[in-house]
């Protein structure tokens, strides 16, 4: 859906051009001085370059490069696929930073493949956070470090989280750590459009370009509820009600309605001049088009109803609700509209509209057939997502729900990369995807579990074993801790069985 009327705009677009310009050529039949338009010919305003952003979509182009690789063969692990699928003493075949193929342990290894054992142990895909303030909100946790909120206006659909990023924050190498390979930038909830988020590969770089994730879709970060209007009620300003959030998206949405008409017709018939270019209005507009992604902040079920009110209002789709502590209370209805629910597990009761958290949400809504994601939107809780699944998970079986571990390790692979719009290329161990994967110790669902290894395109980017694979920030330097081995935990490849024996309960705490 969201593809195709990109699409119908796009055609639109360029037929009009194309009809406009060969309605200027000239002919030998037409004569003229200095080849002059036939009668009824228009000749169309040339914007000066950065006027029109349908001539330059993308004017901050991912740099990213993979990492070098080597042909790779992961046997004897466990693996969880995320596509529902467990392979006990399986094979991961990666050429070139892709997944070549995942099968049993008969799977025939090429010539020249290099050879990880991985026995006793278990991979997955690589962690996916779609909730995350790395960069822009880095650490050192400093006044001049805090970009992470244009908090100017109730409106600043305008401003890109990515502007904000800053690559060197240490918080990046600690996520990486625990088994972080992509991962979603968002803007803070102070606004009721917070702005652009950006979708990020955790690698070192020193530019934000560099991690940028090729091709991945715009997203924009919207919040309902109880931080826009306390943030600008405090102000004595509007909205200060949950009545007036709502009409400052609708209001907000007509005006980018009427923008996205006015540009449509001077594309069509080039007559006049064009508007001028709104980035606030631009992203709104793209948002309408469905070339952006709405990535909502809202707890309440109540309120989750509203927003998909209001999107049916102006023609939008809703890719997940973030933070969601109510949204066990409405999953029949988000899996009737498609749409994800970003949860964390056990926090809640931190203010009002948080009261109502439980653990098994997650749970909940995966049984509901509803997209489940579970999240961080903090610099630590992302270091142990893996660990937050297996609350839920474990909450969950306590309530009586049957979820197994192969179908909940898509909460933090698989659902976050479908939310992201990157699922073609990430988030599940399949033929053709991007070899990102992540060699745990032990059961990821166990508390005693710790990553390993971690893959993003085939490249080794962090080694738990291995300091050269431990990139640090500058300011971790000389800190308390650094230069120390990482805490480490008995493997069954090295000690004994303690790892194949560290998950209890099936696995889930």
């Amino acid at each position: 859906m969201r593809t195709s009327r990109g699409l119908k705009r796009a055609l639109a677009c360029g037929l009009a051009m194309g009809a406009l310009l060969s309605g200027c050529a000239t002919t030998g039949e037409t004569g003229g001085d200095n080849g002059a338009s036939a009668e009824g010919e228009k000749e169309r305003v040339q914007l000066t370059r950065g006027l029109n952003a349908y001539e330059n979509p993308d004017p901050f182009p991912s740099t990213y490069q993979p990492l070098p690789s080597a042909n790779t063969a992961f046997v004897g692990a466990t693996i969880l696929t995320a596509t529902g699928q467990r392979i006990d003493n399986g094979v991961v075949l990666v050429s070139n930073g892709r997944i070549q193929s995942v099968g049993p342990a008969g799977t025939a290894v090429p010539g020249g493949y290099q050879s990880v054992d991985a026995s006793g142990r278990y991979i997955t895909p690589g962690i996916i956070d779609v909730h995350s303030h790395l960069g822009v909100y880095p650490s050192p946790g400093v006044q001049g470090m805090s970009d992470g909120n244009e908090a100017t206006s109730p409106n600043t659909a305008q401003v890109w989280a990515e502007h904000s990023v800053w690559p060197q924050d240490p918080g990046f190498n600690a996520a990486r750590a625990g088994g972080i390979t992509s991962l979603l930038i968002l803007p803070g909830s102070a606004n009721l459009f917070g702005g652009r988020g950006v979708t990020l590969r955790n690698v070192p770089s020193v530019t934000m370009q560099g991690m940028k994730f090729p091709e991945a879709p715009h997203v924009i970060k919207m919040a309902c509820g109880e931080n826009p209007s306390r943030v600008y009620g405090g102000r004595n300003q509007s909205p200060a009600t949950g009545m007036g959030n709502v009409a400052g998206y609708r209001s907000a949405f007509i005006a980018a309605r009427d923008y996205a008409r006015k540009w449509d017709k001077w594309r069509e018939d080039g007559e006049g001049e064009p508007p001028t270019r709104n980035l606030q209005n631009e992203t709104l507009a793209g948002v309408l088009d469905g070339e952006i992604l709405v990535h909502n902040h809202c707890y309440r079920a109540d309120e989750m109803a509203v927003m998909i009110d209001i999107a049916k209002e102006f023609g939008y789709e809703i890719s997940t609700f973030h933070h969601a502590i109510e949204s066990y209370k409405v999953a029949p209805l988000l899996r009737e509209e498609d749409i994800c629910s970003a949860m964390w597990t056990g926090w809640w009761g931190f203010k009002m509209e948080a009261l109502d958290g439980i653990e098994e949400n997650p749970a909940i809504v995966h049984a509901s057939g509803a997209c489940a994601i579970v999240h961080s939107d903090d610099a630590t809780l992302i270091q142990r997502l893996n660990q937050e699944a297996a609350a839920a998970l474990s909450a969950g079986r306590r309530a009586g729900l049957t979820i197994s571990e192969e179908e909940a390790i898509a909460w933090i692979t698989a659902n976050p990369a479908r939310a992201m719009g990157i699922a073609d290329q990430t988030g599940t161990l399949e033929a053709g995807k991007r070899a990102d994967l992540v060699i745990w110790s032990a059961n990821p669902f166990s508390v005693y579990a710790r990553a390993d290894q971690v893959y993003v395109d085939g490249a080794l980017t962090y080694d738990r074993f291995d300091p050269s694979r431990q990139p640090a920030s500058d300011f971790e330097l000389g800190q308390p801790g650094y230069g120390m081995r990482p805490a480490s935990v008995q493997e069954q490849r090295r000690y004994g069985p303690m790892a194949a024996n560290s998950s209890t309960n099936g696995g889930a705490r």
